[in-house]
């Protein structure tokens, strides 16, 4: 590699790795989101009445996923 365009390279790639780290730091943002309203959702469904095996065979997937759902949107108290 030409020693010349080294920085630039270097500049670049930091830029890159700048928007990459924003983009997933963004994610993570609206990942947490979706699972709080996932948690809602599955908490509205349970107060009308459907077990988490019923929510579970709706969604094609195990009742003990649908509590770790549930366990994985509820809102922590910040360290």
């Amino acid at each position: 590699m030409d020693q010349h365009n080294e920085p630039q390279t270097r500049a670049d790639l930091i830029d890159r790795l700048k928007e990459v780290r924003a983009a997933a730091v963004e994610h993570a943002r609206i990942a947490r989101e979706l699972a709080r309203e996932r948690r809602r959702l599955i908490e509205a469904l349970l107060a009308s009445g459907l077990s988490q095996s019923d929510i579970a065979r709706e969604l094609g997937v195990t009742r003990q996923a649908i509590q770790k759902m549930v366990e994985a949107g509820a809102e922590r108290p910040r360290r």
